[in-house]
């Protein structure tokens, strides 16, 4: 039955409404002579409590509250990718051309056009068995992405009965009918999927394979698999977007989802705009074709902030059941955790840290978890994945507050922006001491076959070069730079070098902005074969300041601007000159021993 009650109470977004004992938890419903979105998230006998997720200026007690009977959900299908959503699925571009530049109360556009015929392909035959999850048809939604037609999830399955020949069809034709053991059962082209409900699978596997970024201070320090979880927590002005940006722009994934949750309306239109004019590494297409963009923010409802996520990460879900690589970046999950501290306190809920109510790592724990490698249901079979990586916007860069510190109890990799290092002008600004990883075992056998066999030594070797430094810097402060031996000094000189010319890196140059994992290891190789060099220069006599005078210094740092990633050679020969370098001044030094 469908329930139907009226308004009793309103709070801002939240709404209170009797008569509603047919209602169920996380139902969607219509609130109001306008029939505004809402969805239940508490029941008390036959009061219903709602989320609205438009704005209820002008909502008054007494106006109907319907119920639909069905959750949250969103819809499936071909013509998702390249498209850019509001926290509902509400594609923004079709909501401007029936409400023009202001969305109004109420309005309701498809997620995905009914009208848009595809080219449907089918995959299966009259007679096959198919079961739930299995791919029936392919449609060439973009020119990077086949959009692999599934029976949905939920499906009992049987035998295909009828199956529509190739053509151009709507999504709400029928392509295929199927039966076991009961009735027959239509099949289109799109379904729909309740967006607090993870998408079921196979198997989960766990991940090896590294989610490559072309960012050296992720890729070789903090590297994050395929299927993984990271935060980027930073406060105002450390580069979250920009750093998010670039992991969306180069990452190694298939398929790219960036959700704007409650940031800046400049910020998100940067992202507009940026997107489309940005290329695919591989084919030199738009970005956008394998691109969606799911935009809330801070002037949209505080409901649909909180929605948001959910239905970024369940269409996200879609695809990896097609058996692709997904990348989703969230920016921010504080805003999100702000939109239910509000909805909370609407709520006359027990708040716990700062207000936050008491589910907040729950959560945040349910985000996160829908993260993985997962073998998708039915068959042909498909390996799939979801990278989650959400930004955190503590205030006052305080990395203890609840956010951070319950994100950083379900996440593996933590890419902690530093306030000082972005005042520096030091981008991407990842603190290499307070970050971490939990995934270098898994990637090393990766890098040691693909790339280089003693990548994790390196990669030691030049991490501890870093961390001697942190610890050196405050002797420097008490005592002065005068007061280490030179092979300290020698040290500090060098991790000035792998900051300088290995963790800095620019986004906005054209050589600079992406560094393949080959050139990433010469690199690094470089930089720490010249400490090892100078080390010895220094025991055989040569002066530190000979050493620091090297021309060759220059040529290292400046190498990430002036080597493109197609000309490594030039690395190689870098690599020489250094060497050759390094025995000239030793020669000389030589000489003048002989001489006095």
């Amino acid at each position: 039955m469908i329930a139907k009650g009226k308004i009793v109470w309103i709070s801002g977004p939240a709404v209170k409404a009797s008569g509603m004992s047919e209602a169920k938890m996380y139902e969607t419903v219509e609130v109001g002579e306008d029939r505004l979105v809402g969805e239940i998230i508490r029941l008390t006998g036959d009061v219903a409590f709602i989320q609205v997720y438009e704005s209820t200026s002008g909502l008054k007690p007494g106006e109907p509250v319907i119920g639909t009977g069905q959750p949250l959900s969103v819809s499936l299908g071909p013509g998702m990718m390249g498209k850019i959503y509001d926290g509902l699925q509400r594609p923004l571009d079709e909501l401007a051309k029936v409400a023009g530049s202001f969305i109004e109360r109420g309005i309701s556009v498809p997620p995905i056009s009914h009208d848009k015929e595809w080219h449907f392909k089918p995959t299966v035959k009259k007679g096959d068995i198919v079961e739930a999850g299995s791919v029936i048809g392919v449609v060439d939604e973009t020119p990077l992405i086949e959009h692999k037609v599934m029976v949905p999830p939920e499906h009992s399955g049987g035998k295909i009965l009828e199956v529509i020949k190739e053509g151009n069809y709507n999504i709400d034709e029928i392509i295929a009918t199927i039966q076991k053991n009961g009735p027959k059962q239509d099949l289109k082209m799109y379904h729909r999927w309740p967006v607090r409900r993870g998408r079921p699978y196979t198997k989960r596997f766990g991940s090896d394979l590294p989610l490559v970024t072309g960012q050296r201070i992720i890729d070789t320090f903090f590297p994050l698999v395929k299927g993984g979880t990271a935060a980027i927590p930073g406060g105002f002005g450390t580069g979250k977007t920009v750093t998010l940006h670039q992991v969306a722009a180069w990452a190694n994934a298939k398929v790219v989802f960036h959700v704007g949750c409650g940031e800046r309306g400049n910020e998100m239109t940067e992202v507009l705009i940026k997107f489309p004019e940005l290329k695919d590494p591989a084919t030199g297409l738009s970005l956008m074709e394998r691109t969606v963009l799911v935009a809330n923010t801070s002037n949209m409802p505080v409901a649909a902030r909180e929605a948001s996520i959910y239905t970024g990460v369940t269409m996200a879900e879609y695809y990896r059941d097609m058996g692709y690589d997904v990348v989703l970046v969230a920016d921010s999950t504080s805003r999100w955790a702000e939109a239910l501290r509000e909805i909370s306190g609407r709520l006359e809920e027990m708040p716990a840290e700062e207000g936050y109510p008491s589910y907040l790592a729950s959560r945040l724990a349910e985000f996160y978890e829908r993260a993985g490698r997962m073998q998708s249901l039915g068959s042909p079979e498909r390996i799939g994945s979801v990278t989650l990586i959400g930004a955190v916007s503590p205030s006052g860069a305080d990395f203890t507050e609840p956010v951070t510190t319950h994100t950083s109890r379900f996440i593996k990799t933590f890419w902690g922006l530093d306030t000082k290092l972005a005042y520096s002008r030091h981008y991407p600004s990842i603190n290499w001491i307070t970050s971490y990883t939990g995934y270098v075992d898994d990637v090393s056998d990766w890098w040691s076959k693909n790339v280089y066999q003693n990548w994790r030594q390196l990669r030691l070797e030049a991490f501890e070069i870093l961390q001697r430094e942190d610890v050196l810097k405050e002797i420097v402060r008490l005592l002065g730079p005068e007061a280490l031996p030179n092979e300290e000094k020698l040290l500090l000189d060098v991790a000035r070098m792998v900051k300088e010319g290995f963790l800095q890196q620019s986004a906005f140059d054209d050589i600079d902005t992406y560094c393949s994992p080959e050139k990433q290891v010469k690199q690094l190789n470089i930089l720490v074969e010249f400490y090892h060099l100078a080390l010895s220069a220094l025991g055989s006599g040569v002066p530190l300041e000979d050493i620091r005078a090297m021309p060759i210094i220059t040529s290292i740092i400046r190498s990430k601007y002036e080597i493109p990633n197609t000309e490594l050679d030039k690395l190689d020969k870098l690599l020489g000159k250094m060497k050759d370098s390094f025995k000239e001044i030793r020669k000389v030094k030589e000489t003048e021993t002989i001489v006095k």
